[in-house]
């Protein structure tokens, strides 16, 4: 225990217990050698960590400062030595997850098939709903959910890349309502509610490159919570709704939707791939969070440039008729 790095894991430990005889009870050694590793730290760091008194342990500034970044440090250090260790199994057993609809009832999806396909000693069990449930207790490997943002939590989250939902309508209903030419004109359509952890489902935050405004929605003759619904109720012409990049551009490209003041688009969300910890990552896991990388993201960004280069393309056909 006289090593810098042994020294932390014991304080560490010190700190979330808050006792010595805890942890020498964990490491199978006596409270005067946790102690002792504890004042060996300090004489390191030349600065005392903890108080001590006969009943109680304090953590000095200096040591509160210290341990989240000894924290930190131990967990990056686990990782990278949990990552060197298993570089060459293959990835195998169950893969539990959750996905939100959206994403799952496309390239999500579609990049789970691949990254099976390339270790088929994994078996992939998805789970599809809007929120994400406990992971630890539904025993779940990994989330991937959009949102603006995730609440605290001891979870780990990465960030696969970003997306922005657009208002869109079909043909028949901008045939039989009308294009709406400004937001003031939206006030006049049917527009219909998607309840998402991206967004809130009864206010529309519109961006452009000049401004930025809030539409409420009063008055909404059909809300949903699932994307999939909303699309199959905006290709019945129900109105004016909205949908992310990923989910909508396909729709987009062959003319089943159409986009809606093309200029706005909602508040950008980001996809997060959210694990539970991060250490002793399995290689299914960490192999999954690579494809992930590697397949998602850049689908997500390809969905964002085909929505733009539409949405310039008919533009210009619009100024030249």
């Amino acid at each position: 225990m006289a090593d810098i790095v042994g020294s932390m894991r014991i304080f560490v430990r010190v700190v979330e217990t808050g006792s010595f005889t805890a942890v020498a009870k964990e490491n199978n050694v006596t409270a005067a050698q946790v102690s002792r590793a504890v004042t060996a730290l300090e004489e390191q760091l030349k600065t005392a960590v903890l108080h001590r008194t006969t009943r109680h342990l304090s953590l000095t500034e200096s040591g509160s400062r210290f341990y989240e970044r000894a924290k930190a440090i131990l967990a990056d250090l686990d990782a990278a030595t949990d990552e060197a260790r298993n570089a060459g199994l293959s990835p195998s057993g169950k893969l539990r997850l959750h996905c939100s609809p959206g994403l799952a009832q496309g390239m999500a999806t579609a990049a789970l098939v691949s990254y099976q396909r390339a270790y088929p000693d994994v078996s992939i069990e998805l789970k599809i709903e809007q929120s994400m449930p406990n992971l630890v207790e539904g025993g779940y490997d990994i989330s991937l959910i959009s949102a603006t943002q995730l609440p605290d939590s001891v979870y780990i989250a990465q960030s696969l890349g970003s997306a922005y939902a657009v208002m869109v309508a079909s043909p028949d209903y901008v045939k039989q309502n009308g294009m709406p030419l400004t937001r003031d004109d939206l006030a006049s359509h049917s527009l219909l509610r998607l309840e998402s952890p991206a967004s809130l489902p009864d206010e529309w935050h519109l961006e452009s490159a000049h401004d930025a405004h809030v539409i409420t929605l009063a008055k909404s003759p059909l809300q949903v919570n699932v994307p999939d619904v909303m699309r199959a109720a905006l290709l019945a012409g129900a109105g004016i709704g909205t949908l992310a990049t990923y989910s909508v551009v396909d729709d987009l490209v062959a003319g089943k939707l159409m986009r809606v003041l093309p200029q706005y688009r909602l508040k950008p969300f980001s996809v997060f791939a959210v694990y539970p910890s991060r250490r002793y990552v399995e290689a299914k896991v960490r192999m999954l969070l690579d494809h992930l990388r590697s397949t998602l993201t850049p689908a997500l960004d390809q969905a964002i440039e085909r929505v733009e280069a539409l949405a310039r393309f008919v533009e210009e056909q619009a100024r030249e008729a």
